[in-house]
């Protein structure tokens, strides 16, 4: 090849390179002149995500980043699945938009593949987020006890450091102090019980070596609020974003009894814990309690599309048929149960089905377990918690005293996991001086190998973070 050759090849990567790096520019211009980024701090340098595939996305740069977050505790299957896009485009072709206030086939099969998936007798409503479904379900305990005799229940108990939306009735179930700062008041009647927190438990015991008073905190409340004026207790099976806190194994059937005693509605918020991340269907099936009403959303679709949706107990349902002028349920929601959320809802449970993934995750997850272990040793890290295939690391400044990690260090572990082409997670403006559990949710079809990847990449990332 003769030096003119070459020469000519030179202008034309020079040329291409700088079209590339002039459509970027523009592209950013647009972002910073008009797009408001979530949970974010303004950012002029936003990255730009324009392709994903199994568990890796690309950037506009042309840079992999294996997704050690499935997104935001959801792309479940992992990102790119085609036949996933060619049920949307039939559907969207067949027929994209009917209103639930009558019916359609997706929202019907869905609607009975997910009571399969309960193992219960469940009428589905459907919305579009985790926070609408919680809505929802606050709503619809609150109508129920009004329309049986008992229109003086109306609170819920909710347990600090947990997530249950936006919305202004989630954010008062939220026990998280920072996601409130100037939004303040909420909704109201929503009170808040101590965290099943074995690491730091609130009542000083020892794990293992306790008396289950973080479940008997909830009863108490409800006897010191008047059983009288109580109408659900809200709860994750794991408390997912607020850090990874995985409760005794018992904990769950004994709030399941509180309520039963107490003529109290348990609510399960499985968004993040549903569909297959624990390691069974839904998160609450590991502690064999069935509850009243259950939320679910992300994984649903593995965020192929926004879907959401509420389960309510049949028994729930049933004053809510009879006659009279306010006795239905007056919610309304446009897109919730759109058609081709449900057709991709549909396709999505039956690829976690054929390939079984559930199974895979909670495999997965077992060995994750066993590779986080070796991180104890490090001395930034205080505590390792898992769950099925969801993980939560504690950073601490000492491990006696269980100061927590200062932001700069959770900061420092992050960015050089982002260096290293790994995207991770932390518990953000969550608890004020408490934000520093690292949190790790990949897709299910991650293989071994890309977790090790995770895994050395922490490890070394966490132990550097001090420098």
């Amino acid at each position: 090849m003769d030096g003119n050759t070459d020469k000519g090849a030179e202008v034309l990567t020079y040329v291409s390179t700088t079209k590339e790096n002039n459509e970027k520019e523009e592209l950013l211009d647009k972002d910073r002149a008009h797009l408001w980024h979530h949970m974010s701090p303004h950012n002029d340098h936003p990255h730009v995500f324009v392709e994903g595939k199994s568990s890796w996305i690309k950037d506009i740069d042309g840079n992999n980043y294996l997704d050690g977050m499935s997104g935001l505790w959801c792309v479940n299957i992992g990102h790119g699945r085609e036949e996933v896009a060619r049920v949307a485009a039939a559907q969207m072709s067949k027929l994209a938009f009917a209103p639930l206030s009558q019916s359609h086939v997706p929202a019907i099969e869905l609607s009975a593949m997910l009571n399969e998936w309960l193992q219960g007798d469940y009428k589905i409503f459907f919305s579009n987020s985790g926070s609408d479904a919680n809505e929802v379900a606050f709503k619809i305990a609150r109508q129920y006890f009004a329309q049986t005799g008992k229109g003086t229940k109306y609170k819920f108990i909710s347990r600090y450091r947990a997530y249950h939306g936006n919305s202004m009735g989630a954010m008062g179930a939220t026990g998280q102090a920072e996601r409130k700062v100037k939004y303040e008041p909420g909704g109201e009647g929503f009170k808040h019980a101590p965290p099943p927190y074995c690491y730091r438990c609130p009542f000083g015991q020892e794990k293992g070596h306790c008396k289950m008073e973080c479940a008997q905190a909830i009863d108490e409340m409800i006897e010191w609020e008047g059983e009288e004026t109580v109408a659900g207790v809200i709860l994750e099976p794991v408390i997912t974003g607020g850090g990874v806190i995985v409760p005794p194994p018992e904990y769950l059937k004994e709030i399941r009894e509180i309520c039963d005693r107490r003529n109290v509605l348990l609510i399960v918020d499985e968004v993040i814990c549903g569909f297959g991340r624990s390691g069974e269907k839904f998160g609450h099936q590991n502690f064999g309690v069935e509850p009243d009403i259950v939320s679910m959303a992300k994984g649903m679709t593995s965020a192929y599309a926004p879907l959401s949706a509420t389960a309510v107990s049949s028994h729930i349902y049933e004053p809510f048929k009879e006659k009279g002028k306010t006795n239905h349920f007056r919610h309304v929601n446009t897109f919730g149960g759109n058609p081709v959320s449900c057709a991709i809802a549909l396709k999505n449970l039956e690829i976690l089905e054929r390939e079984q993934l559930i199974k895979q995750a909670k495999d997965k997850g077992k060995y994750v377990t066993e590779r986080l272990a070796g991180l104890t040793e490090l001395s930034l890290v205080g505590d390792v918690r898992t769950f099925g295939l969801i993980a939560g690391i504690e950073l601490v400044e000492d491990k006696k005293t269980k100061v927590p990690a200062s932001p700069e260090k959770v900061a420092n572990v992050l960015a050089m996991c982002k260096k290293q082409n790994i995207l991770i997670g932390k518990n953000g403006d969550t608890v004020p001086h408490h934000n520093n559990v690292i949190t790790v949710a990949p897709p299910f079809v991650t293989t071994k190998e890309e977790l090790d990847l995770i895994v050395e990449t922490l490890y070394v990332s966490i132990k550097n973070a001090n420098k």
